[in-house]
């Protein structure tokens, strides 16, 4: 073997880089670390003692970098926790933070009080919402459901009020307790030129609509509630229910009348077009089925906002199309009721006899409002045709004081309106809309 072969590969590696090529050379060579200088060269790496691979050393940049490496931060103190304790009960934390704020809480009872007592403070900066539904909401799923799908058999126009005034006042009654049942209240209508009054319970009310609605049944072939051999005045059927009752009605009377309406519904929306005409007698006079239906629900909605008042509730009115109709079958029966009071006495008599269809005095009727329109009155006869030439008085009022002036809340002096013409027909359109109200 050449001379230095060996210990010249080693002396190579001994070199700081220089790489000699010789052992001469790595032993006279000014490299560092070189024998030449007297200190001892790097140390090789050497095999194991099972004989393994020598161990390769990690890069430098690795080892050099070991102190820079990402810890975990450390645990928020209780300090820290305690003043994220507003943003936690605000609901303002981020996710870490929600996370470290409620796992403390399990843990600390002084801060869990104080996260309780902020919690119930955010409470009370926010406004109460009603539980209550909205009292459109019913129609506007309807109307929004029908319009994607129209129903096979779809409730009549003239009975869309009553459906949903019958309703309304059924969700009103759904969360009543036995104390708000036997709640007083007292029910007005205008008779005998003043108005009267009468004072019963919710439940009571709710009989009063059962049995008056039970005309209504009776004119389309239902059972009436009251019997075969009840009477068809209103006023009658109304006493002869409440003085049959030994007791005091309960919340009971509500699931019989909330069925009959329901299957008055039903029964018109089967029987086609020709049901419309049917008569509903009303004791001495009576009404088309179609006004019947639409008088019905005018005091279902009227009644309904007697039953709220009395348990201190807010009621709205009907919509707007709906009131519409309600305010027009006043104003059609306005007429006929002229006619009957004039009879009576309670009237001025006809300015002059007027020919069935030919024009007479008439009164412009201007309703403000919601549901609010125009419309002609006949002074002098039913039968009498409306005319702008034979105008001779306007009266203006707004759509709630012409309900409550026909319900018979509000007595004729009292009600609010503007007026020209002639003062003394004014009068007797305006008796003559209370005159319309009844128990």
């Amino acid at each position: 073997m050449p001379e230095g072969t060996p210990g010249g590969v080693g002396d190579a590696r001994d070199g700081a880089g220089h790489g000699g090529t010789s052992g001469t050379d790595a032993g006279t060579g000014s490299g560092a670390g070189g024998p030449g200088d007297g200190t001892r060269g790097p140390v090789h790496p050497r095999r194991d003692e099972g004989g393994g691979a020598p161990r390769i050393p990690g890069p430098r940049w690795a080892a050099d970098n070991l102190d820079v490496l990402p810890t975990p931060p450390p645990p928020p103190t209780h300090g820290v926790l305690k003043s994220l304790l507003g943003a936690w009960a605000l609901a303002a934390c981020s996710a870490e933070e929600t996370q470290a704020v409620e796992s403390h809480l399990t843990e600390c009872a002084p801060c869990a009080e104080e996260a309780l007592r902020l919690r119930d403070a955010v409470a009370l900066l926010h406004p109460e919402e009603s539980l209550d539904l909205d009292p459109l909401l019913r129609s506007r799923v309807l109307e929004g459901c029908l319009g994607r799908r129209p129903a096979r058999i779809p409730v009549p126009t003239w009975a869309a009020p009553y459906d949903a005034e019958t309703a309304r006042l059924d969700a009103l009654l759904r969360d009543f307790g036995e104390s708000e049942w036997h709640a007083p209240v007292r029910l007005k209508w205008f008779e005998d030129e003043r108005l009267q009054s009468r004072k019963t319970t919710v439940a009571g009310v709710i009989g009063h609509l059962l049995t008056v609605d039970g005309l209504v049944a009776t004119a389309l072939g239902l059972d009436d509630p009251l019997g075969p051999d009840a009477p068809h005045d209103p006023t009658e059927r109304t006493e002869q229910y409440w003085s049959s009752n030994v007791h005091p009605a309960t919340r009971r009377v509500r699931a019989p009348w909330r069925e009959q309406g329901h299957t008055l519904v039903r029964t018109v929306s089967f029987a086609g077009r020709g049901v419309a005409e049917l008569e509903v007698r009303y004791g001495d006079f009576a009404l088309p089925l179609a006004d019947a239906f639409l008088e019905r629900a005018f005091e279902c909605w009227v009644h309904a906002g007697d039953i709220a008042e009395a348990v201190d509730y807010p009621y709205e009115p009907p919509s707007g199309a709906h009131l519409h109709k309600m305010i027009d079958l006043a104003a059609r029966l306005l007429p006929a009721v002229l006619a009957e009071r004039r009879r009576a006495g309670l009237a001025a008599p006809a300015r002059r006899l007027t020919a069935a269809g030919a024009p007479g005095r008439t009164l412009h009727l201007e309703i403000e409002g919601l549901g609010g329109g125009a419309w002609e009155i006949a002074l002098d006869s039913p039968a009498a045709a409306t005319s702008e030439d034979h105008t001779v008085a306007r009266v203006a009022l707004d759509a709630n004081e012409l309900c409550q002036l026909a319900a018979g809340h509000i007595a004729p002096e009292e009600a609010a309106f503007g007026q020209y013409g002639d003062r003394e027909a004014i009068r007797d359109v305006l008796f003559a809309t209370a005159s319309l109200s009844r128990l």
